[in-house]
């Protein structure tokens, strides 16, 4: 496939509208059914719009591809308009990607490729890039396998996997990331290309936790476990009970064995209609997780927080499929703000400041205050993992507000740092960066020895910097 190069040495460099127009030209010259939507076109305010509907991304084009080799033409026609491009599939994380300079961007929105594929002899699921985590598991559950997924079922596979993926397996299994089998992209130059332990291996190894900054990924093939059930579920007290239970279940978790994963959550929950009525308008402590263990084992490892006399108990042996909505995080597009940060420890001082932040009389406008539990083997390095191999810190301390409005927002904002900042002192400033939906240094989420490493893939794939990322690996220091 050729393309028209745009501009001459000495020349004004065209506009952001002429190189969309070019770009839009380009990828119709090729017969390329992606749908191509510019500024000002009647169709761009609803393409440009992500998840998380409080972000305002506005870049110079936003693309659908349909196919693989859609994205091929698209990323070619970006390159020779003299447009850079940016992947993005559902939009839970788009805020980093937001603030950035957009326009001379391509946004390529990859959620027709929304193929899955089992294959059950060999345990793996080929994923197409626009998948969210409810399909794969519905598919591999006819197989009674299941695989490293998120918290919410309309999370896009891709993105939650690139940045690490870490949920209620992962203490017993490790981060998502590397269960990751081998990845199909498209590089900067427009080139189709699959990365393996085999093929590539220097672009899989950075794949596997170094984000979006190598290539737009077309697919993903992920190994998945047999899990047909799974032990799990929630323990459910009234906001009153916030001091005696969040104390309990730190000092709990510290001790717990890798094969139960946990979280709480302070939650303020709103009136809403959907919400069953015993919780509508109501402040309560949940905890939520999973045991990769007998039915015997998992009422042991319960029986301490148990004996807290939660109001409600679900857990229980479950369809391994049940467990992606086990969290009950909100669906469909949602105006949202947080802030979060990796902890070492929870001693008493810490808790103490998270209720002072958050807790059920501290006013605060967040949704949820949630103390995700880490450790176990995400707190060890993976096995020939990839870029990131575990986490640094045995919990996530993370904060949410919904943010109808610009003025909420900030309010919301403001409440998510105040609970970040009050557990800093336990913290040596690492983050997870799939939790991060702020600007945020990468020297936050990765040594200086994996950084160089990231750059030296990123080099190689794409020394002209074409690629986008919300969370770039970041340029080098100068000498």
């Amino acid at each position: 496939m050729t393309f028209p190069t745009t501009g001459t040495p000495g020349t004004t460099a065209p506009s952001r509208d002429a190189r969309a127009a070019t770009f839009a030209a380009a990828v119709a010259a090729q017969g390329s059914d992606a749908s191509v939507h510019t500024a000002g076109s009647p169709t761009y305010d609803g393409a440009r719009l992500p998840w998380n509907v409080a972000v305002d991304q506005r870049p110079a084009v936003v693309v659908e591809p349909r196919t693989a080799d859609d994205v091929a033409v698209a990323v070619r026609a970006a390159r020779a308009s003299g447009l850079r491009v940016a992947a993005q599939g559902t939009g839970h994380n788009a805020g980093p990607l937001a603030v950035q300079d957009l326009s001379d961007v391509v946004l390529v929105r990859t959620g027709a490729l929304d193929d899955v594929t089992i294959d059950a002899a060999a345990r793996v699921a080929r994923v197409g890039a626009g998948a969210v985590w409810e399909s794969v598991i519905e598919a591999a559950s006819r197989y009674g396998l299941t695989a490293l997924h998120g918290s919410s079922p309309d999370v896009g596979v891709v993105g939650y996997t690139l940045g690490g993926g870490t949920f209620v397996y992962s203490r017993a299994l490790g981060l998502a990331c590397n269960s990751l089998v081998a990845a199909e992209l498209v590089l900067a130059d427009g080139s189709a290309v699959r990365a393996s332990a085999d093929e590539n291996p220097e672009l899989f190894w950075a794949l596997r936790g170094g984000g979006g900054s190598f290539g737009v990924v077309t697919a993903l093939e992920l190994e998945l476990f047999e899990l047909p059930t799974v032990q799990a579920g929630m323990l459910l007290w009234d906001g009153s009970r916030a001091d005696d239970v969040l104390h309990a279940w730190a000092a709990w978790a510290t001790t717990a064995p890798d094969e139960i994963t946990t979280s709480l959550r302070l939650l303020n929950l709103p009136p809403l209609p959907d919400l069953p009525p015993f919780l509508r308008g109501r402040k309560v402590v949940a905890v939520d997780g999973a045991v990769l263990d007998s039915d015997e084992r998992a009422a042991e490892l319960l029986a301490p927080l148990r004996a807290l006399e939660p109001e409600l108990d679900t857990f229980g042996r479950v369809p391994a499929s049940a467990v992606v909505r086990l969290h009950m995080d909100p669906e469909g597009p949602t105006p949202s703000v947080s802030d979060s940060v990796l902890v070492d420890e929870l001693p008493d001082d810490a808790i103490d400041a998270i209720l002072e932040a958050a807790g059920p009389e501290s006013g605060t406008s967040l949704l949820a205050a949630e103390v995700r539990q880490l450790g176990g083997a995400v707190g060890r390095p993976a096995p020939d993992g990839g870029a990131l191999t575990h986490l640094d810190g045995d919990f996530l301390v993370f904060g949410v507000a919904v943010a109808p409005t610009p003025e909420v927002a900030a309010r919301g904002r403001e409440d998510a740092a105040r609970l970040v900042d009050a557990v800093r002192p336990w913290s040596r400033g690492r983050t997870y960066l799939s939790f991060s939906e702020v600007t945020t240094a990468s020297t936050s989420a990765y040594d200086d020895a994996t950084l160089t490493r990231l750059r030296d893939v990123r080099d190689a794939v794409d020394p002209e910097r074409r690629i986008v990322a919300n969370h770039p690996v970041g340029e080098r220091r100068a000498a």
